[in-house]
């Protein structure tokens, strides 16, 4: 038997999934874990499926997926996502950011921006403070004319515009200086894969205008600001600005070089990540009993009764009358509701808490 494809060996425990935004864009989006959602917005060009083949990646986000269910999307014209119709900004990342919360029926979640991700985050913070929780930022900045000097910039979207293969070496080394050849080889390749040459310049120049020092004060939720000190792409003072006007935000300085956190001593983010959680060290829970039928819908728990029977979401529409995309939207939000995986908990959840005993009939919700 050969060995399975990247997409049949990481699907079990991270399928992708797709949302709709107002737009009609498909956003690609992977849910892992349990609990409540902790929302990460994209940091910069991303691909679900090629990032998740990184062992340190995967190593970064298991122990925080053992404690919430970590929600990661690609951003559009990213990866797996749709284009967006016409330019991207700011407001197009927190529409995006919105309409994921929307799909996944989500009324409050933790955010954890990394990099270009952590301005994301506090502008929707800003301007949802009833949704946020607690807000992590790593590596982040308010203020991208301040990361780099009006020369680096123009260098550097210069180079990317007219060789994207030298260019996404170059972000590479700046990205993960304290990776090894290997890394930065894998990483300069996924950039190439996961953005087309216009998308890298387009996304570049929004990290450089992107500005929402206006709104730091604004956000109400209990914020960490996590930083390296000798991080080479945004300067620790930008961490330090971070911290210094989010009202009661708390600043974590570690020692290292690289800007992402997967590189380098990922263990030390992880832990000051998970203290700010409440969820102490990285350990999986203990097995919680499954919540009572009372927290799904009725639509939900004829849906849940449906993946029971061991019907596909086509099934499921076409049972139900439905979009598919319909469908998969129910089954995805039953498993956040439940904290579970898979279908298979979900049929187990169904077993357990809604079917009788013996001889008893069961009449399913409208």
């Amino acid at each position: 038997m050969g060995q399975p494809s990247s997409r049949e060996a990481f699907e079990p425990r991270r399928p992708v999934r797709f949302c709709t935004a107002p737009t009609g864009t498909r956003i690609a989006y992977t849910c892992m874990g349990r609990g409540k959602a902790l929302l990460v917005p994209a940091a910069w060009i991303s691909h679900l499926e090629l990032l998740w083949q990184d062992p340190a990646y995967r190593a970064f986000f298991t122990p925080l997926a053992a404690v919430r269910t970590v929600v990661q999307y690609d951003r559009p014209g990213c990866g797996l996502s749709d284009p967006w119709p016409g330019a991207q900004g700011l407001d197009t990342d927190v529409a995006v950011l919105q309409a994921l919360a929307d799909h996944l029926e989500l009324e409050r979640v933790d955010l954890l921006g990394i990099s270009l991700g952590a301005p994301v985050s506090v502008a929707f913070a800003a301007q949802f403070p009833q949704r946020v929780d607690r807000l992590i930022l790593y590596g982040g900045y308010a203020d991208g004319a301040h990361i780099a000097t009006p020369e680096v910039r123009t260098a550097m979207l210069g180079m990317i515009r007219a060789h994207w293969g030298l260019g996404s070496e170059l972000l590479s080394d700046i990205f993960l200086p304290d990776g090894s050849a290997a890394t930065k080889a894998v990483f300069a390749r996924l950039q190439r894969e996961a953005a087309s040459p216009r998308l890298a310049v387009d996304l570049l120049a929004q990290c450089y205008e992107v500005d929402v020092v206006d709104r730091l004060a604004r956000v109400a939720a209990p914020t960490l600001v996590v930083h390296r000190r000798g991080d080479r792409a945004i300067p620790y003072r930008a961490g330090r600005e971070l911290a210094a006007r989010i009202p009661g935000a708390r600043l974590v300085s570690l020692p290292g070089n690289s800007h992402f956190p997967h590189v380098g001593e990922a263990a030390a983010v992880v832990r000051a990540i998970l203290e700010f959680l409440g969820d102490g060290p990285a350990v999986p829970p203990p097995e919680r009993p499954a919540p009572p039928s009372g927290e799904l819908t009725p639509r939900q728990l004829q849906v849940a009764a449906l993946v029971a029977e061991g019907m596909t979401n086509r099934q499921i529409a076409q049972r139900l009358g439905i979009e598919e995309r319909s469908a998969e939207g129910h089954v995805e939000r039953i498993r956040l509701r439940l904290g579970v995986t898979s279908r298979a908990q979900v049929a187990a959840w169904w077993a357990r808490r809604v079917s009788p005993g013996p001889g008893t009939d069961v009449e399913v919700p409208d």
